[in-house]
């Protein structure tokens, strides 16, 4: 970069333009040499921002094997082909291969999805070089370049205002300001302005709205507004979800278990005087009934079916784990534009003939209605100076003019058909030293002038003011409308029309006021458009703001009800925060970026839960509102479209990208929403909480099994009988409960209360005391009910057959026990009880693979079984409905128990154990 251009970096606005022409050493006429230009590229780099490097899909595949839990089951797998028990190891390995496989398949699939949303910079931009305009890619663009740009194009690089014609740019991805801002190329004196205050600057990835300017560029690639921020996200570490956590803390504390466990059992079996390859035959078992398997895979499978349901709903997601994480979202920091609102300016309401009315409708579509009728006089001049269009709801120009084209068609006026009617024949464009923008009209031997633009600017321009006719009151000369006439603009007028202004006003509505004036068409030829920029009549106001999307508001409510704090943070100013804020039901504190400036740490973590709204915040603040918000242990999802989020986004627990926003934003998300809807949001959050409970409900199962197996064995290594199961037998017990039943588990539909409980707390365990008492209950039942099973077979018949008998019998265990994992604390007999069809196939598939493997000979072989007869099904089945029976008793003991109130005390251990880990 050329010397000396590092020490002015920051204050490009307030060098006089020649200045800069000298320190990158360009004739702005000409422009650079291609040759000068090529050097520069080669020095400084390509127009682009750094990405962070793929992580090569090895690496990623290896990523699958991270989980503790793998960790123990291969080295279950280990033991049994270190004793020569290939049989086993062969069928753990293949257990471990499919969960790995799953999981890479389903993140690689949602990164491919992503990848075909990138599209960060334009392909093309004109510069001036050697003379004359060239077209080039964007990417070779370079410091010195001068830039031409005209209305609907983005800005490719940061660049000093060079020329400006008419010039309003929407830098809503970098600012947060929903309105588009004018911009001049008049030298600026502060040095310290907000991005927001450089009027003679552009950014890179904001967009033209209106106008035409030439750009002197200052800055490419990471020297850029937008490169700093993405610089910023190196800083910001991603977060270990709460499921992560969870299941790590939760597979350490199994494996202890089950060490512990393992290790008594060799050591007793070894004081029984069993050979020491059978002992660790025993432990081998024990060690495959105490890891549940088929977490890994459930988890997995639940997780990417929450995947699949929420891209239907129009969010992506990016990596499995964040579907959790939605569902114990507590704060939702949520950006206003485009996300709460529709970012399209509408008008809301106006000030015609002395009274105010207002509008209904949204956005730039035709419905909607205006609160008074005979609003031609003021509706036409609208229609008529606005060089915008709607094409299929779609704008093409200035989001403000957009509104009053809109306004102009709910009241009944064709704004093509007008235009056709009365072609413009001359105009004076707006400009931000005039405030105000003109069009001329030629009608029946008259050119009428239309014009717009800030009330004040308006106001003192005029000398007369539209009123209603009285009834019976004659018209004026040459007046066609029956119900207006034109009178002398009094100071009582004027009182009315500031207070109409002020009342919008204190709505944050940007208002637009409207005037007129008759000129004779022969002045006109005479003089010229620039003649007439004064004695105007006064036609009206409109008020028109970015309005609330309509479905936001109900989603806001339902956020509330479910415990979740909605946050809305926004570039904006502060009084259209407010209003937006008011419309929506956000209750709490608005405070703006600057008072944050002025509360240190510990101040703005006491009063952060208070705050609903912050205003004209930066990045850095963003940053800092998500930190505070989890130093206060809050789960924290924040969205954003623009450069300016992503720094937030990627701190937060949960960074939630619209799908119209920048690749940086995109790629600092965990999820990203194709509609941009905060409804959305919501869905994504319960959609994550019906995940969290299917993955409780499938923890329940699959450790009941384990808890039950591990104490069969243990029970029948005391009693001194005949092992029970063998290890490939405990295999098969883990693997079809793993598999059908307990993938149906992940599937379960939403219970119909899930959004009117609060968050779950990220630190509660998926397995407290409370439930681990519960599951060693469920253990112990099965236990008793297997082991006397056993003895029963041993008096009856042989030890394989006692063996087979026990075996099925803990298998149809389970087939009840998945009823009492459905429904923790209501009736397994309740409304829900056919509601989900899928576990009923998969129970009466788990039931024909137990009886193919009772009484097919080449299965027999393979698990050590022998046939039984109807009478031993039928006593292994009563046997085994005494898990689902007794549980049930329970929970009506405890529901009798509730209704007449339970002692404090009770209450109080109940809660304690609820929290207490296992």
């Amino acid at each position: 970069m050329v010397s000396g251009i590092m020490e002015h970096k920051t204050n490009w606005h307030t060098l006089p333009i020649e200045e800069i022409t000298d320190i990158y050493q360009v004739n702005p006429e000409s422009g650079l040499s291609s040759e000068e230009a090529s050097q520069r590229l080669s020095r400084d780099g390509a127009n682009l921002l750094e990405e962070s490097k793929s992580r090569p899909l090895w690496l990623k595949f290896l990523d699958q094997f991270r989980s503790f839990l793998t960790a123990v089951l291969l080295g279950a797998g280990a033991l049994a082909w270190a004793i020569g028990d290939l049989k086993d190891a062969v069928v753990i390995l293949i257990v471990v291969l499919f969960n790995a496989c799953l999981g890479f398949y389903q993140e690689h699939r949602a990164e491919a999805t992503l990848a075909a949303l990138k599209n960060m910079l334009i392909p093309t931009a004109r510069v001036r070089r050697d003379g004359s305009v060239l077209e080039i890619q964007s990417r070779d663009i370079v410091s010195g370049d001068l830039v031409l740009l005209e209305a609907g194009e983005q800005v490719p690089a940061d660049g000093r205002i060079y020329h400006a014609f008419n010039l309003e740019v929407q830098e809503a991805s970098l600012t947060g300001e929903s309105v588009a801002v004018p911009k001049t190329e008049t030298r600026l004196k502060e040095a310290d302005l907000s991005l927001a205050e450089r009027s003679n600057m552009l950014f890179m990835n904001t967009m033209l709205s209106k106008g035409r300017a030439e750009m002197l560029v200052v800055g490419t690639g990471m020297d850029t507004e937008m490169g700093r921020i993405a610089g910023m996200l190196s800083e910001q570490a991603r977060s270990e979800t709460p499921l992560q956590r969870q299941l790590d803390a939760l597979g350490k504390r199994l494996a202890l278990i089950a060490g512990i466990v393992v290790l008594g059992i060799f050591g007793i079996t070894l004081w029984q005087g069993a050979p020491w390859d059978q002992a660790a035959m025993t432990s081998v078992a024990l060690a495959v009934a105490s890891v549940p398997e088929g977490l890994p895979a459930v988890v997995t499978v639940t997780l990417a079916i929450g995947m699949w349901r929420m891209a239907r709903k129009k969010a992506i997601l990016k990596n499995l784990s964040s579907v959790e994480t939605l569902g114990s979202t507590n704060v939702i920091c949520t950006d206003k534009t485009g996300t709460l609102t529709l970012n399209e300016m509408t008008a809301r309401a106006g000030w015609y003939c002395g009274e105010l009315f207002r509008v209904t409708g949204q956005g730039y579509g035709p419905e909607g209605s205006i609160s008074r009728s005979n609003l031609k006089p003021l509706l036409l001049p609208i229609a008529l100076c606005n060089d915008a269009r709607i094409q299929e709801d779609q704008l093409i120009g200035d989001p403000t003019e957009g509104g009053l084209y809109a306004l102009a068609q709910k009241g009944g006026v064709d704004p093509l058909e007008a235009m056709e009617r009365h072609p413009r024949v001359g105009e004076i464009p707006f400009d931000s030293e005039n405030k105000y923008m003109a069009t001329f009209h030629r009608e029946n031997g008259f050119m009428m002038m239309y014009i717009k633009g800030a009330p004040d600017v308006l106001l003192a321009k005029c000398s007369r003011i539209i009123q209603e006719r009285e009834p019976g009151q004659s018209r004026d000369s040459g007046q066609d409308d029956t119900d207006i006439q034109e009178v002398t603009l009094s100071d009582a007028h004027r009182e009315a029309i500031l207070k109409a202004n002020d009342e919008m006003a204190s709505e944050a509505l940007r208002i637009i006021a409207v005037a007129s004036r008759q000129i004779p068409a022969h002045e006109y030829d005479q003089k010229g458009p620039d003649s007439f920029q004064e004695d105007w009549t006064f036609l009206g106001l409109v008020g028109l703001m970015d309005p609330p999307r309509s479905e936001a508001k109900e989603a806001i409510r339902n956020c509330k009800d479910a415990g979740i704090m909605v946050k809305m943070i926004t570039g904006d100013h502060r009084a259209t925060a407010a209003a937006i804020a008011k419309e929506l039901h956000l209750d709490g504190e608005v405070i703006t970026g600057a008072e944050l400036d002025e509360m240190d740490d510990e101040q703005m973590r006491m009063r952060i839960d208070d705050i609903s709204v912050f205003a004209r915040v930066s990045p850095e603040h963003k940053v800092r509102i998500v930190k505070t918000l989890q130093s206060n242990h809050h789960i924290t999802a924040m969205t954003g479209d623009g450069v300016n989020d992503a720094p937030a986004l990627k701190a937060a627990n949960i960074g939630v990208a619209m799908g119209n926003g920048t690749a940086v934003t995109r790629e600092a998300s965990n999820l990203v929403l194709t509609d941009n809807n905060f409804v959305t949001i919501k869905d994504a959050v319960e959609q994550g909480r019906i995940i969290y409970d299917n993955i409780v409900k499938f923890v329940r199962f699959q450790l009941s099994t384990n808890i039950a197996a591990i104490l069969t064995v243990l029970g029948a290594t005391l009693l001194g009988t005949s092992m029970p199961f063998t290890a490939i037998q405990l295999l098969w017990i883990n693997i079809i409960m793993d598999g059908p039943p307990a993938m149906t588990l992940g599937v379960e539909p939403g219970g119909r209360n899930l959004m009117k409980e609060p968050p779950r707390k990220a630190e509660v365990p998926i397995l407290n005391m409370k439930r681990f008492l519960r599951l060693l209950g469920y253990g112990l039942i099965m236990m008793t009910g297997t082991l006397l099973v056993l003895q029963f077979g041993l008096q009856h018949g042989n030890q394989k057959y006692a063996s087979t008998l026990a075996f099925t019998t803990f298998v149809l265990f389970q087939l009840f026990n998945v009823f009492n994992a459905r429904a923790e604390n209501r009736s397994a007999f309740g409304s829900n009880f056919f509601r989900n069809w899928r576990l009923w196939i998969a129970l009466v598939l788990v039931l024909i693979l137990q009886i193919i493997v009772i009484h097919w000979p080449l299965a027999g072989d393979l698990f050590s079984t022998t046939s039984l007869s109807l009478k031993d099904w039928l006593i292994a089945a009563t046997v085994a409905s005494s898990v689902l029976i007794l549980d049930e008793v329970f929970k009506l003991c405890v529901r009798v128990l509730r209704s007449a109130s339970l002692t404090a005390r009770a209450k109080s251990w109940l809660q304690n154990s609820a929290r207490r880990p296992f």
